[in-house]
């Protein structure tokens, strides 16, 4: 046993309060984070690890292989200094705020401290160097000229781009790639011989070997050319890349799959509920590939019986094994237009896991005893064996109980009298959501159908009807319960919470609705019954979708988290996803908790593989958000191009946004986006309102506000930024749009740079599933 003479630092026989934590994660543990902050405050100066391993005898090699990569994340997490006397100090949280870089297009950005704190300014040359998502410890060095904290990069932490997708550039005898990315806003030099073959203005793959620092751009290497920039399929290669999707299996999870077969052994079926007799049916979109849910529904002398009976994608996935760690580093499957990254294999994702007609499924079935007033009452889950019984869409089951198609109902009249009752269930459950004010805002989404000379042929929207919201409702009514019947358990958790919109925002909301009118009860601290009776009382008015707007933007966005703080939007206390776990991990987690609780387990003794839930629900949320990003560039991209022989053509629009340099129009037909930018609006100076969502002209008072109904003409497509330039025809409306004669004029096109598509294969994300 050793000591610090000087400063009394032995720490070997201190108990660590959270020893037991640490014996949890490492067959030889190490001192926790906790105990290694205590001993550098109490000696009052830097220590060297070497000092650290003495002051707590750590002598192994492991044990200091495990110190020094403790320490590594420490100083990455800004919980230390590293100095340049290579001495481990405290970072005086005061002072200097660990955080994460975000960037901005226009050269700017904000770091994001770890702590939840007020973001802080970064100006273009504190930026210079580094790259969006870096980590970094900022000091505080004063305010800018709006008022805002403004910081000064003291250290750089972690370095997060690793490698960016591009166009590949040659001016003036220099090389460069130009980054697909806008938050990524320094070109990477290519110095020469690192080119890997690439031709001017082919789309590449650059790998950092050099990060940016004040005086120097970043460095690259070219390391993969994906081919021409309008190639076909090039949005959805450069979007996995760019946002660094996983979309190749590795080795192990192959060899961890090869085993299964396309039919569930007899060994596994034992043990659980037989329910194969009951006529179980799945409801989906008519191109779904994947079945992860399906539902029966009986008559009760009081209410109903739902069964929600959800495929058991934990009895092949387990905990720790090569499929459950790439399952969790994907979070989820992200849909483009044309393809799937599914976050299972396909032989579980379309097979073993997907609930086929008339073929046996293992499930997790969520059985449910509802009143006659829509409430559960009474519910329990438990592991099965299902069949089902038809594999029915939307529009079928529609067509069978909103318009009564005979044709239909006869070819399913052996499940036809369970469809009735789930109609019946779900018309009462729908009055128990507007009684406690659950939001149901009318939004419109679209789809992207190719033609087959795989040519876009139309952007449609998407029509929701009858059977799409049943189906939402039970899927509701299954995730409430699964987060009720946890919360009793007292189990580690992943939940669904949407919190509330800030104080600001309703501030800001509130005084819009005063100046078109209107009035939304519940003070400073609205409920979702105000926004219900708000969204109500605007059903006819021709500006309703201008209001809907506001409304939603005043929500905060959904995330995951072991908190109990509810759902908002959904109007609910307890709220979790347990419907989808072959496309969601979050999913997986809950069932997992549920099978913990099904076998008599503690509490204590649920593991999430994580160092913990939140941090679990972190990197779930942001790996959503990810795939949501990636998801709106591809779509981006795709309505750019099909709106290339466009220019020169106008349309009716609605204006969906407005900002201090223009206002952006949908088009009312075509549902693609495009900005009419301020300097085009004509002579006269315009004043941005941000509470009113209006450009207003001081000298001529023209006002352009959100929801107006504009004609505009396409002016210009870039493919490169993903946008569309318009101009506008005649003024604004109020109301709904008018159709607008198409222009005959269009532009002389050049032949060979009209874009080509390669055949695109329709597959769906299933909405009813992401509430």
């Amino acid at each position: 046993m050793s000591k610090d003479s000087d400063k009394g630092l032995d720490f070997s026989t201190i108990t660590d309060p959270y020893a037991q934590r640490e014996a949890e994660k490492y067959e030889q543990p190490i001192p926790s984070r906790e105990l290694i902050l205590q001993l550098i405050e109490k000696g009052g100066r830097p220590i060297g690890r070497k000092q650290i391993a003495e002051a707590f005898a750590l002598e192994s090699d492991e044990q200091l292989e495990a110190l020094r990569r403790r320490l590594r994340a420490m100083e990455r997490d800004g919980q230390l200094l590293f100095n340049r006397r290579q001495q481990y100090c405290l970072v005086d949280n005061h002072d200097l705020i660990p955080g994460r870089i975000l960037s901005y297009p226009d050269g700017f950005g904000f770091l994001k401290p770890d702590d939840g704190g007020e973001d802080l300014f970064l100006s273009p040359r504190e930026m210079n160097r580094v790259l969006h998502n870096d980590r970094a410890l900022v000091r505080v060095s004063g305010t800018d000229r709006k008022g805002r904290r403004e910081g000064k990069i003291v250290e750089v932490l972690e370095r997060n781009t690793k490698q960016v997708v591009g166009r590949f550039i040659k001016e003036h005898g220099v090389q460069f790639v130009q980054p697909d990315n806008k938050k990524i806003t320094q070109n990477i030099l290519i110095p020469g011989g690192k080119g890997n073959g690439a031709k001017k203005g082919d789309m590449v793959v650059a790998s950092i070997i050099e990060q940016p620092t004040s005086t120097s751009q970043p460095i690259g290497k070219i390391t993969e050319v994906l081919g021409a920039h309008m190639a076909p399929g090039m949005e959805i290669d450069v979007a996995i890349r760019t946002y660094d999707l996983p979309s190749v299996w590795p080795d192990e999870v192959i060899e961890q799959v090869k085993p299964f077969k396309k039919v569930v052994s007899e060994e596994a079926k034992q043990g659980r509920v037989d329910i194969r007799n009951v006529p179980l049916v799945t409801i989906d979109g008519a191109d779904a590939r994947d079945f992860d849910d399906a539902v029966f529904c009986s008559k009760t002398p009081n209410g109903w019986k739902l069964l929600v009976a959800i495929a058991d994608v934990s009895h092949y996935v387990q905990p720790g094994s090569a499929l459950d760690l790439e399952a969790r580093n994907r979070s989820t499957s992200v849909y483009f237009p044309e393809q799937v990254i599914p976050m299972l294999p396909e032989i579980l994702s379309n097979g073993l896991c997907s609930i086929n007609p008339d073929e046996d499924r293992l499930c997790m079935v969520c059985e449910m005893i509802i009143n006659a007033q829509g409430q559960v009452t009474r519910a329990k889950f438990f592991d099965a064996v299902m069949c089902s019984h038809a594999r029915l869409t939307y529009d079928k089951v529609s067509a069978m109980l909103e318009h009564n198609n005979s044709k239909l109902r006869k070819q399913y009249n052996a499940v036809l009298p369970h469809l009735e009752e789930m109609y019946a269930l779900y018309k009462a459950m729908r009055g128990q959501r507007e009684i406690r004010g659950a939001m149901d805002f009318d939004t419109q989404e679209t789809q992207i159908v190719f033609a087959a000379d795989r040519k876009i042929e139309k952007i449609i929207p998407v029509q929701r009807n009858d059977a799409h919201k049943l189906i939402e409702e039970f899927m509701i009514a299954a995730n409430s319960t699964a987060a009720r019947y946890l919360n009793r358990k007292k189990m580690p958790r992943l939940l669904r919470i949407h919190e509330g919109p800030s104080e600001e925002k309703i501030r800001t909301l509130k005084t819009f609705l005063g100046e078109v009118g209107l009035h939304m009860g519940g003070g400073d601290k609205p409920t979702p019954v105000d926004y219900m009776h708000l969204t109500n009382s605007i059903k006819d008015r021709p500006d309703a979708h201008l209001i809907q707007t506001v409304l939603l933007r005043s929500m905060s966005q959904a995330v995951y988290s072991p908190e109990k703080k509810g759902h908002f939007g959904l109007a609910l206390e307890a709220y979790t996803h347990f419907t989808s776990p072959i496309r969601r991990y979050p999913d997986l987690m809950v069932h997992r908790a549920i099978r913990h609780c099904l076998q008599g387990k503690a509490p204590e003794s649920f593991y999430c593989g994580f160092p913990d839930i939140t941090t679990l629900g972190e990197h779930c949320s942001s790996n959503e958000r990810r795939a949501d990003e990636a998801t709106r560039d591809v779509v981006s991209w795709l309505k750019c191009e099909y709106m290339q022989d466009k220019i020169g053509e106008s349309f009716a629009g609605v204006i969906s946004a407005v900002t201090s340099f223009g206002f952006f129009v949908e088009l009312s037909d075509l549902y693609v986006e495009g900005l009419v930018h301020v300097t085009s609006l004509g002579q006269d100076f315009f004043k941005f309102d941000p509470t009113s969502h209006q450009l207003k002209g001081e000298r001529t008072g023209v006002c352009y506000r959100l929801g107006d109904s504009v004609n505009v003409t396409v002016i210009s497509v870039n493919l490169d930024d993903k946008k569309m330039d318009f101009d506008l025809v005649g003024i604004p409306r109020r109301g709904a749009p008018q159709s607008v004669e198409k222009s005959s004029k269009k532009p002389k096109h050049d032949d060979k740079k009209k874009s080509k598509y390669k055949k695109r294969r329709s597959k769906s994300k299933p909405g009813k599933k992401g509430v």
